[in-house]
């Protein structure tokens, strides 16, 4: 989240200058990607989200993916409500994005009723985050899981792997490859050679974040070299203003 988005909100100011972007984060502990971990790092939802608002973003995102799929089905919405409920007694009108929601709503966009998919997570949490897909009515044909547990060798794994792992999973009847269901797991410069090589769409729960939060800013869809999904061809509908949010 805090790599690979600002990169690609970067990247897009170079084919669209007039429309530049700042950066605030603020994080929520965690060390290895366990079940247990999980559910601590979500109770620490209301803390995080009021030292964002003190930046007054116009949107707001989050994550990990796992933290929100591993509660069970449709618990993105519920992590959602919570960020928009402490953002409005703080006084702040945005938007609220969460990578897990972001991803289904990607999906969605592209049409997607069959993917494949490649985690950093042990095989456990993969079914946990494949099950929830299925839910939200995606069929996850294939996956593959690298099955590294510790947080931060997450975020070191080299995206260039990514170029030979996705060929052990099953493409060959699929609408989209989900390159990194991981925001920690570095996956951008594998995204383009990737879909050029495979054929079809491929994203990632980072792509799929900017593409929601731009949809939701009411902004072009679009960043270079980042896969179809950000080709600006795609778009979907914003998700219902409430009040006092802004309109464009």
């Amino acid at each position: 989240m805090e790599t690979e988005l600002p990169r690609m909100l970067h990247a897009r100011e170079r084919v669209i200058p007039d429309e530049t972007f700042t950066f605030h984060s603020s994080r929520m502990r965690m060390k290895h990607v366990t079940a247990e971990e999980l559910v601590a790092m979500n109770a620490q939802t209301e803390r995080a989200t009021m030292e964002i608002a003190d930046a007054r973003p116009d949107v707001v995102a989050s994550a990990c993916l796992v933290a929100i799929m591993a509660q069970g089905p449709g618990y993105h919405c519920n992590a959602e409500a919570q960020i928009t409920g402490v953002l409005d007694r703080e006084g702040v009108a945005a938007p609220v994005v969460s990578s897990a929601g972001a991803l289904l709503r990607a999906l969605e966009a592209l049409g997607a009723k069959r993917i494949a998919m490649v985690t950093p997570y042990m095989k456990p949490l993969t079914k946990l985050v494949a099950d929830y897909i299925e839910d939200a009515g995606c069929e996850v044909v294939d996956t593959l899981s690298l099955e590294v547990s510790d947080n931060l060798a997450v975020a070191r794994l080299d995206p260039a792997g990514l170029r030979e792992h996705w060929r052990k999973v099953d493409t060959s009847d699929v609408d989209a490859l989900v390159l990194s269901a991981c925001v920690q797991m570095p996956s951008l410069a594998a995204i383009q050679p990737v879909e050029d090589a495979a054929g079809i769409p491929v994203l990632s729960a980072a792509t799929a974040t900017v593409f929601t939060a731009l949809t939701e800013l009411g902004l072009r869809t679009e960043v270079p070299d980042a896969g179809r999904l950000l080709s600006g061809e795609v778009t979907m509908e914003r998700a219902p203003r409430r009040a006092g949010e802004p309109t464009a």
